[in-house]
């Protein structure tokens, strides 16, 4: 199994305020992480930090996708070599429809990959059988990107959305928030169904209810910018028992 992302000695800023303090962490082909802490501990922000967000500033380290650098790379282009950011609020397209936002996202990724394009109708095809990983009508395409969704429905659609592009990572910031028992059994079923062996992904949570779903390897817990501690996922069954403050107590000792 190859790396998909090594993170090394990662320090971020935003403002000069230091975020990251240090992270380092590899994911390989096949592999599922969960990055589990407290609010502010600095998982969204890696999150955003890996997809390029502007606002925050890379101060040292590095982050390499297949083996080359993309910290000089742009949100976009990133996301056209398959790194797959979801939104913990997924945010609305008004006056856009669905179906051309996806045609047009699948159809940049394609190029980046070297294969044509896709035209409306092979693309309705297309787009048809991935809308079974994740229980939607076809209706969903004809409505503006997220515009009147559930909080169900937009988690759904980001799932959807994961599916067209055939990412290599996707990363899921808190894709279990706001979503019932039902909604959230169909979104893992969806996560589960795309996880190969050539692809990876990289779940953020605070709790452990989704990992009951989708099952880690690997479970890592952030606190202050670090990675304090990294196991499997019993980890996380742990944490959910005993809370964060237990495992800063167990560090100590």
């Amino acid at each position: 199994m190859s790396n998909i992302l090594e993170i090394t000695d990662l320090h971020a800023t935003i403002g000069d305020t230091p975020i990251l303090k240090g992270i380092n962490l590899t994911i390989k082909e096949g592999e599922i992480h969960a990055i589990m802490g407290k609010n502010g501990s600095g998982k969204s922000t890696l999150a955003k930090i890996i997809a390029g967000h502007e606002a925050y500033k890379v101060t040292d380290g590095d982050i390499k996708f297949n083996g080359s650098s993309i910290l000089e790379l742009a949100p976009e282009e990133r996301s056209r070599k398959g790194i797959f950011l979801g939104f913990q609020y997924p945010v609305e397209i008004p006056g856009v429809s669905n179906a051309d936002f996806l045609r047009l996202s699948c159809n940049s990724r394609r190029k980046e990959k070297g294969e044509p394009e896709m035209e409306p109708l092979e693309f309705f095809e297309y787009i048809n059988k991935k809308l079974e990983i994740v229980e939607m009508t076809p209706n969903f395409l004809n409505r503006n990107v997220n515009e009147g969704f559930s909080g169900g429905e937009k988690k759904r659609n980001e799932i959807l959305q994961m599916a067209i592009l055939d990412t290599k990572i996707a990363i899921l910031d808190e894709t279990d928030s706001g979503l019932d028992i039902d909604a959230l059994k169909i979104v893992s079923n969806g996560v589960n169904k795309l996880a190969t062996p050539l692809n990876a992904i990289v779940l953020i949570t605070h709790y452990q209810r989704l990992l009951d779903y989708i099952k880690p390897q690997f479970v890592h817990v952030m606190e202050n910018g670090r990675i304090i501690k990294t196991g499997s996922d019993q980890l996380a069954k742990e944490l959910e028992l005993n809370g964060y403050d237990w495992l800063k107590k167990d560090l100590k000792n």
